[in-house]
């Protein structure tokens, strides 16, 4: 179990380095791009769902356009999918007013809150974990500091991000060493667990010592550089003006009336 969650969060980060028109974008063209489609969608109502369904279209160019594997994403989606299913579970309970129907059966308020709010989730989480497939997220924390962010408040991010793999291979050497001395069900108790979260809290701890002591041996003042150089060009600029054109003509436009109007009198 553990082996799998450290070799996916690390396959999350390998994706980044392909070579494809999406991952030579600016990270401060994608970041920006991102974080103008997550407010776009979460600033929707409560009961709009039609609204949101064009939104669709900027997760599925990505996913053609940078090869991010699909299947790999939307299982990551679907494991953290139970949050979001946990909050809005209630509102059909909650509101049971009939506010529309569809082909015959009547829907009140709450199922169309929760399809939103579950549409709204799918969006957001899939367009963030798209941004750290195609841009690493070193790449999004040197974007955020290239944009004026502190310098203290990068630096947490980068060394919350760069240590849980070092946290998750402490934890798989306890559990490795566990099963070699368990035989049956010995050692699969509360109370060996709680001993293996106060050996792995001291290895921590011993570990982010010396980690500290040898960043002030070489010269660390606070400020983490990178090699990698990143300037704007045209198609950065570009691809932030389009997406956020895109944004507003969906936002503003109800575009799928007009699709299905269109449809209408063409098949008419």
């Amino acid at each position: 179990m553990f082996d799998n969650a450290y070799f996916n969060i690390g396959y999350l980060d390998t994706l980044s380095y392909r070579d494809t028109i999406i991952h030579r974008l600016d990270p401060r063209a994608k970041l920006i791009a991102t974080l103008a489609f997550i407010i776009t969608v979460v600033s929707f109502p409560k009961h709009e769902f039609a609204g949101l369904l064009p939104f669709l279209l900027f997760p599925v160019l990505l996913f053609s356009l940078s090869d991010v594997p699909v299947k790999f994403i939307l299982k990551k989606v679907l494991l953290v999918s139970s949050f979001a299913v946990c909050i809005g579970i209630f509102n059909p309970l909650l509101d049971r007013q009939i506010t529309t129907s569809f082909f015959g059966f009547s829907v009140s308020g709450g199922w169309i809150s929760f399809f939103s709010l579950m549409l709204k989730f799918f969006l957001t989480i899939v367009s963030a974990l798209l941004l750290i497939a195609t841009t690493s997220f070193p790449g999004v924390c040197h974007a955020l500091q290239k944009m004026g962010m502190p310098e203290l408040f990068i630096s947490q991010l980068l060394f919350l991000y760069r240590y849980i793999f070092v946290l998750v291979e402490e934890a798989m050497k306890i559990v490795r060493a566990r099963d070699m001395r368990s035989f049956g069900k010995k050692g699969l108790g509360i109370k060996p667990a709680i001993s293996l979260f106060g050996s792995l809290f001291l290895r921590t701890v011993e570990r982010a010592e010396r980690v500290y002591q040898a960043m002030l041996s070489r010269g660390f003042t606070g400020r983490l550089n990178t090699s990698r150089t990143y300037s704007l060009t045209i198609s950065d600029v570009l691809f932030v003006c389009l997406t956020i054109m895109f944004l507003y003509l969906f936002r503003t436009y109800d575009v799928v009336s007009t699709v299905g109007r269109v449809s209408m009198r063409l098949l008419g």
